[in-house]
């Protein structure tokens, strides 16, 4: 340790400008295993699974609902429409009635087997944009549970919703047969307990969910108890297993805050509530429907754990880790405990309960998973303007205070924060464009998601630091010259490290500023997760204060303190650590099913979404100590370390040491026998048929075709147009594409009338054949209304339609009975309208496409799906086709 000693005005000035390496190695660990403590504590602590016996008749037992679990996935897969499905609410139905017969004495336990008659979803938020979803013939089952001598109770109800339904691609252990096996062990525990209730609950056991929400839609808008439920609880899943938490709240701040105090082990975030609802999550849960349509407010759960499974075979139940059903089950139990007795529910649906707008909403998030923190957002408001007028006024008395010099400073310790944010994002992004050529798969990483520490942490670290170097280098420079200037009878050695320590304690400052503009711009657009910028702000400002500041410029730079860093970085290190390992998992995992159209994007873009996520959370979480580190002999050892690992890494990857994907991380891949009529305008002529094969997941697939064989191409050169999506990269074959269908299979789009003039209007008739589930696109470029009928019953009504991307989408979904036959009737734009329409529109585009699906494995198909390698599974959506899809079209000029 260096140390230069000089006498200014009988002072002794003692100087520290180098750190011992052993400290910031010290740092580096107990920041990365703090770091992972507070993950393990927050998301993987689960608790032990109990037995019925343990529990007795009112506790929650996993051993039970796993029964549930069991059952339905024996089922496998249950898409609506399907036998599987009447063989899962069989089951749930039974399970019921076991409920029924063991229930209190003093409880009604209510059972309805709802059937849903056609409707359609109008909703306009989010995925819905440019969409109407059609349902017809949907069986749900609703149960309510009320004390029997407390009649009023059934006019407040709490619903506690999930779906039995699953896409065709899964059994569904995790989404969402957990849900229901939870739901049902719930329902046997309320049973034993609602004699002593005020509310009733109510159990939605729905399907359709995977279609579009039109279980939880039509329950809403034709069951005669949906007009009593004053509270909605959804539960859900992205994953598999792991802890439920809480993704989305509100809007009124009754469920969230009443949920913090009764749960067990409390688990939610609202970083995860703002990301759903800024649209990165392209998905939507029944709690949608409860929140805009019925104007509820109430509780999200979503299990989130190995989402790369999620909608594919992969959804298993070896899968479910134990303790997951009882987290839920035990929170969810004494929430309902809590809500049942209660007597001030939140009431007048649609607005907050104290009458104000957005200020009454709440900001939560759980510590460890075993406390949660929840305040309101006027609150917030309050909280975080205090604290930034104060920082300001911190700031501005500082800058005038230190003069030119600090107000220089202040700007180059800045541009340290630019440098350091475009070198970490250049330096991951770049091994975004480099990894698609090296390795097999653009994504080589998906089941293995620590190699993404090497390959983009690594790299983001480095950058992070070489940009904060080099504006820590200028500013030195600046600081050198200033010093030299007001010390001039100081030894030149001394002027150097006191120009040292002040470039260290800008850098560290500069941290400070930049969370402080996070939180302005946070509190400026009511940002939940805000609360994340005042830690980062408040702590480190208060250990700086408390241990290193002065606001004199006359006092000579001090070594900061070690203890400054461990004490600032402690608390937002304990809030936030958890959040961002999960949030990159889940990211990870997410990658999977990244091309909604497979081949619209270039094969870097997943890579790059995960390098700039991974270097922007380098930027804000290490800011304060990599301002350590200039003054130390650690800045080789750093470099060196973080290329080795990204060397090794690397290695990894190139050497093919780790398969990118496995059985249990499957690859998405569809395969699809397709019948295209589209381009024949309803004249005699032979369809296209072939085999198509399409992965949401990028990258080519060139390793799957050579294992499969059965002579398919792959390209661009044969881009498909499924309605909803468009395969522009994929691969086919017409070998037996002839068999497995047939021509009265084909769906009919026929023109009816025409009545043409300034006020057009079209009868088109439309026949599905055997397929109850199909999608429509309508040209809103040409239309500009339309109505559909199924016979004498209105479908969908005319009324103002929105579109996206000049298209209005009919999604529809149906049981075994649903109708097959409409009518469609088109009111074409005027004259005017249609004329600047024309300039800009496609001559090529039809005026209606039509898709529809048949869930039927033919023989082709079959034989690809055998050979299928085992890293591949099927992926499922509302949107996606089932094996066996017809597309036909008619065109504008019909």
């Amino acid at each position: 340790m260096a140390r230069q000693r000089s006498n200014r005005d009988s002072e002794s000035v003692v100087l520290v400008a180098k750190r011992s390496n052993y400290v910031i190695l010290a740092l580096f660990v107990v920041a990365v295993y703090g770091s992972w403590f507070v993950y393990e504590q927050q998301y993987l602590n689960l608790p032990k699974p109990l037995g019925a016996q343990q529990v007795g008749k009112r506790g929650f037992s996993e051993h039970e609902a796993i029964q549930h679990v069991i059952a339905l996935t024996q089922c496998g897969p249950h898409p609506v429409s399907s036998p599987a499905l009447d063989h899962a609410l069989q089951y749930v139905l039974h399970a019921i009635e076991n409920i029924k017969e063991t229930a209190h004495w003093e409880v009604d336990v209510e059972l309805d087997l709802f059937h849903a008659k056609s409707g359609a979803n109008h909703m306009v938020g989010g995925l819905f944009k440019g969409k109407t979803l059609v349902y017809s013939d949907l069986n749900h089952i609703v149960l309510r549970i009320s004390p029997k001598y407390a009649a009023e109770a059934t006019e407040n109800a709490i619903l506690v919703s999930s779906h039995i339904d699953t896409v065709f691609s899964t059994e569904g252990a995790g989404d969402c047969s957990s849900c229901v096996a939870v739901m049902l062990e719930l329902a046997r525990g309320v049973s034993q307990w609602a004699h002593g209730f005020k509310n009733a609950v109510i159990f939605l056991f729905n399907t359709g969910e995977e279609e579009g929400l039109n279980g939880a839609h039509s329950f809403i808008t034709q069951h005669p108890w949906s007009d009593t439920v004053t509270m909605a609880i959804d539960l859900e899943a992205m994953g598999v297993g792991g802890k439920s938490g809480i993704f989305q709240a509100g809007p009124q701040p009754w469920a969230i805050e009443n949920f913090a105090l009764a749960a067990k082990y409390p688990s939610g975030q609202i970083v995860a509530q703002d990301l759903f609802k800024s649209g990165a999550i392209k998905s939507a849960t029944d709690f949608q429907v409860y929140q805009e349509l019925a104007g509820l407010s109430g509780l999200d759960f979503a299990y989130a754990d190995n989402t790369a499974v999620y909608h594919t075979k992969n959804d298993k139940l070896k899968l479910l880790k134990p303790g997951s059903l009882q987290h839920l089950g035990e929170n969810m139990l004494a929430f309902l405990l809590k809500a049942g007795i209660s007597t001030n529910l939140p009431k007048g649906k649609g607005t907050n309960s104290s009458g104000k707008s957005g200020q009454d909403t709440a900001i939560y998030f759980d510590i460890l998973g075993t406390y949660m923190v929840v305040f309101r957002q006027y609150f917030a408001s309050l909280l975080y303007n205090t604290v930034i007028l104060q920082a300001l006024l911190i700031w501005t008395t500082s800058v005038i205070m230190g003069g030119r010099s600090a107000m220089v400073s202040l700007a180059l310790s800045s541009l340290s924060l630019v440098l350091m944010w475009m070198c970490a994002i250049g330096f991951s992004v770049f091994v975004a464009f480099v990894l698609p050529l090296v390795s097999s798969s653009p994504i080589p990483y998906i089941s293995s998601p620590w190699l993404v520490v090497g390959l983009f942490g690594a790299p983001a670290v480095l950058g992070a630091f070489t940009g904060q170097h080099l504006g820590y280098l200028i500013l030195l420079k600046y600081l050198t010259k200033t010093f030299s200037r007001r010390n001039a009878n100081l030894p030149l050695v001394v002027q150097e490290d006191l120009a040292k320590l002040d470039a260290e304690r800008w850098l560290f400052k500069a941290g400070l500023l930049q969370w402080l503009v996070l939180l302005i711009v946070g509190n400026f657009y009511k940002i939940g997760s805000s609360y994340l910028a005042l830690a980062w702000l408040a702590a480190p400002a208060f250990a700086y204060g408390l241990l290193e500041a002065t606001l004199s410029p006359a006092r000579l730079p001090k070594p900061l303190k070690t203890v400054t860093l461990l004490i600032g970085s402690s608390v937002p290190c304990l809030l936030s650590s958890g959040i961002i390992i999960h949030s990159v998992s889940t990211l990870i995992g997410s990658a999977v099913r990244l091309e909604r159209s497979p081949g619209s994007n270039p094969e870097w873009l997943g890579n790059a979404i995960v390098a700039i996520f991974i270097a922007a959370i380098a930027c804000l979480m290490l800011v304060y100590l990599l301002s350590y580190i200039h003054i130390s002999g650690a800045k080789v050892p750093l470099i060196i370390t973080t290329c080795l690992l990204f060397g090794i890494s690397l290695a990894v990857i190139r050497l093919g040491v780790v398969p990118p994907f496995t059985e249990d991380t499957a690859r998405a891949v569809n395969v699809v026998h397709v019948v295209d009529m589209t381009g024949t305008n309803g004249k005699k002529q032979e369809p296209a048929s072939y085999i198509s094969l399409f992965s949401t997941t990028p990258g080519n697939l060139v390793k799957e075709v050579e294992q499969i064989g059965e002579g398919f191409t792959c390209g661009t050169d044969k881009p498909l147009d499924f309605v909803t999506f468009s395969v522009k990269y994929g691969c086919w074959s017409d070998k037996n594409a002839s068999i497995g269908w047939h021509e009265t299979d084909i769906p009919l789009i026929r023109v009816e009338n025409d009545i043409k003039g300034d006020n057009r209007v079209t009868h088109v008739s439309i026949d599905t054949k055997l397929s109850t589930r199909w999608t429509l696109g309508i040209n809103t470029d040409e239309v500009e209304d339309f109505q559909l009928k199924d016979g004498p019953e209105e479908l969908v009504p005319i009324s103002d339609k929105n579109n996206a991307d000049s298209w209005h989408i009919i999604q529809f979904s149906g049981g075994k009975k649903a109708p097959r036959k409409f009518s469609l009737t088109l009111f074409w734009a005027n004259n005017q309208t249609h004329k600047s329409h024309k300039k800009d529109s496609n001559p090529e585009k039809p005026l209606l496409k039509l898709r529809t699906d048949v869930d039927r494995t033919t023989s082709p198909t079959e034989t690809v799906l055998g050979k299928l390698p085992q890293w591949c599974s099927l992926f499922g959506k509302s949107t996606s086709p089932l094996t066996l899809a017809f597309l036909t079209s008619l065109p504008v000029d019909f």
